[in-house]
């Protein structure tokens, strides 16, 4: 018997008026409330906004919440994987951020220096996001030589891999997704570093330990939330005055995210933002919080 096509939960979700007039504002409106479910990609669509989640059961919680937080219409959806990758096939193409250039298999530069490739894959990074292109952007500003790096919710890998290629000493990438591992480890193949890059699932926030800590240098480009929830965390597996990069936060959560690392001892050094996104650049205390 044939093997059915994998499908995603997806969750349709449209506000009242003309959607066009909204869409500098519910998109992210929308997130925020969704982001205790724990979605895992979104998509614009011409009604609104398509999110997807990571189980059935995520996903009908969340439409039952966004129906009543924000009087929204919330239609499930189930979408084949080969529809996702048709579309990221048409509309993906390289994207260049700084020294760095991200680009799926189908549209790579003729000169391969600093190209990362990512095959795009559901729920999962591609360097098209504004928050991951903050993220690159923060860390070719430092100097990566010996850094022991650590990339928390790695998705496709492309943190991961930008911090090995820009000289990163050791790179550590976790996910609790599987499905997120299987895609970082095919992109680091598809990059010839599938040996320069220990990839594996793993929960910090439940585990005790993480191969390889303490690190110099953390990037978590997570959502706001999960940011103000493990910057204790975050900060345990880093040795004193680490680097912390961390995006995923929106200019309505900043300063929650801020808040909530800066109340640890961590210092801001450096911030961008591009769209409704901000990227920010922290250093741990001196000593890590218990």
């Amino acid at each position: 018997m044939a093997e059915s096509a994998r499908v995603y939960p997806g969750l349709d979700v449209t506000w009242p008026g003309d959607p066009a007039a909204d869409a500098d504002e519910m998109p992210d409106r929308v997130l925020a409330e969704l982001d205790e479910f724990g979605p895992v990609a979104a998509e614009s669509v011409p009604s609104g906004l398509r999110v997807f989640f990571g189980s059935m059961e995520d996903r009908d919680s969340a439409a039952t919440h966004v129906r009543a937080a924000l009087a929204c219409g919330a239609e499930p959806v189930d979408v084949p994987d080969e529809q996702w990758a048709e579309r990221s096939q048409a509309s993906l193409t390289a994207v260049t951020v700084g020294r760095l250039t991200v680009a799926p298999p189908w549209d790579l530069p003729a000169d391969r220096a600093g190209v990362i490739v990512i095959q795009p894959s559901m729920g999962f990074g591609t360097g098209h996001h504004a928050s991951t292109r903050l993220c690159l952007r923060l860390l070719q500003e430092l100097s990566m030589a010996g850094a022991r790096a650590l990339d928390v919710g790695t998705g496709s890998g492309v943190l991961a891999i930008a911090a090995r290629m820009l000289g990163a000493a050791s790179v550590v990438a976790v996910d609790f997704d599987a499905d997120a591992v299987t895609s970082a480890r095919e992109c680091a193949e598809l990059n010839n570093i599938s040996d320069e890059i220990d990839i594996r699932q793993a929960d910090i926030e439940r585990e005790p330990a993480v191969r390889g800590e303490p690190f110099t240098l953390v990037l978590a480009n997570l959502t706001g939330g999960m940011l103000v929830r493990m910057a204790g965390r975050l900060l345990q597996l880093a040795v004193p005055s680490a680097t912390l990069i961390v995006s995923g936060v929106t200019r309505e959560e900043e300063e929650a995210v801020t808040r909530a690392f800066a109340d640890l001892g961590a210092q801001l050094d450096a911030r961008l933002s591009e769209d409704e996104w901000v990227g920010l650049r922290f250093t741990a205390p001196l000593q890590a919080p218990d």
